[in-house]
């Protein structure tokens, strides 16, 4: 059979860029001042003032990268919070910040404390992030990701605390140790859990580290949270009950749709294409097909993930890796520790006729298809909007 390669976004952090802005704004704003300065006369640079304000405002056209701690002080304004993002390199300009909180009326809730951001940030993005307490910042205290990898918590854990990556591993040599239930120690599908893999079990939050850590503590802290966080989401009886899977296999799948998904409303859709591929008979192989499943294993290798083109067929399908491209069934183990969204959209899946998705712009919108053809046909539009998997 055919490899089919083009699922989805096989690496976390691809065609997460958005689509740049300026020439239509700047196109707009000319047409307004020009009006403006023609119909108005001298009362014109009145016009042009305020439009320019809202049109011509500088503004980053991306999500950012880095971080950057921001404090945000009592009785700061709009204006004040925006020199400060200014300053610290978040916003392109005041005026592109104090524009978004204009336009969102949360933005009044912004909260007295500091905040992770990233350098070079869309002005509304940064908005965004202040009003999210998961962004607000604890001296002493770790953050963990939606997505990131067993390694890179470990790697956090340990640039925080000083003790060393490898107590982190060590500890983790036994999950049923650190409170993880014996519930998610079991499949449906015939294939064992590995009680040593922590992985899908690190919630993503902000923890605050305790007196005198240990690695062990630190990991018992992450998993009691894991644990709140699934009785609040009833995640286990709902993936019994509705999806009739193990907990364990729904966690599996929203740990792929995690990196798979880059909006929220494709959680649902992308986690419902793993269930028909592998719960029916209807998709040949009954296996996932994944480049994502393929880089989380060169990265447990120490490797970097590659994008689809650059996948080697040795990488794709070495009987050695048991996260490879054909092997039948749901993946061994999660590949990321997921978030609420994902982890919703696991459990919460609509049924659908699907088999593939793909991601077909800069936005990261997916489209889907029930046949090959289908499929093919979704990657030309996005290879026709800049995607290049072509």
């Amino acid at each position: 059979m055919e490899d089919l390669k083009y699922e989805g976004n096989p690496d976390p952090g691809r065609w997460r860029h958005r689509k740049k802005e300026g020439k239509g704004r700047s196109v707009v704003a000319l047409v307004l001042v020009l009006l403006l300065l023609g119909g108005l006369g001298a009362g014109g640079w009145y016009g042009y003032d305020r439009f320019a304000g809202r049109f011509l405002a500088a503004d980053y056209g991306g999500p950012g990268s880095g971080e950057v701690i921001v404090e945000v002080k009592k009785g700061d304004s709009a204006a004040a919070i925006a020199q400060t993002l200014l300053d610290k390199g978040v916003v392109k300009s005041t005026k592109a910040f104090v524009n978004a909180a204009n336009e969102n009326s949360d933005s009044t809730g912004i909260q007295v404390g500091s905040y992770k951001l990233r350098k070079e940030m869309k002005a509304s993005d940064a908005l965004l992030m202040l009003l999210d307490l998961k962004n607000k910042y604890v001296e002493g205290a770790v953050t963990i990701r939606e997505g990131w990898t067993k390694m890179q918590a470990f790697e956090a854990f340990s640039k925080e605390t000083g003790i060393k990556y490898a107590e982190f591993e060590k500890a983790a040599a036994d999950i049923s140790k650190l409170g993880v239930s014996p519930i998610w120690l079991k499949r449906t599908d015939g294939k064992k859990v590995d009680k040593s893999n922590i992985e899908g079990f690190l919630y993503p939050a902000t923890y605050e580290m305790p007196e005198n850590p240990t690695a062990t503590a630190i990991l018992k802290l992450a998993i009691g949270k894991f644990n709140a966080e699934m009785d609040k989401l009833n995640f286990a009886e709902t993936a019994q009950t509705k999806l009739k899977i193990s907990p364990y296999e729904a966690l599996v799948a929203a740990s792929i749709t995690q990196v798979e998904a880059l909006l929220p409303e494709d959680m649902g859709p992308v986690s419902r294409v793993l269930y028909n591929r592998v719960y029916t008979d209807d998709f040949p192989c009954g296996c996932l097909q994944l480049d994502s499943t393929v880089n989380y294993w060169l990265r447990l290798q120490g490797k970097e993930g590659k994008s689809s083109e650059k996948l080697t067929v040795d990488e794709l399908h070495g009987e050695e890796n048991p996260y490879r491209y054909n092997v039948p069934g749901m993946s061994i183990g999660p590949i990321s520790n997921p978030g609420e969204i994902a982890l919703k959209g696991a459990i919460e899946a609509e049924k659908s006729p699907y088999f593939f998705f793909v991601t077909i712009d800069a936005k990261g919108k997916m489209a889907y298809g029930k046949t090959f053809d289908e499929h093919n046909a979704n990657i030309q539009v996005a290879c026709k909007n800049g995607i290049p998997i072509c």
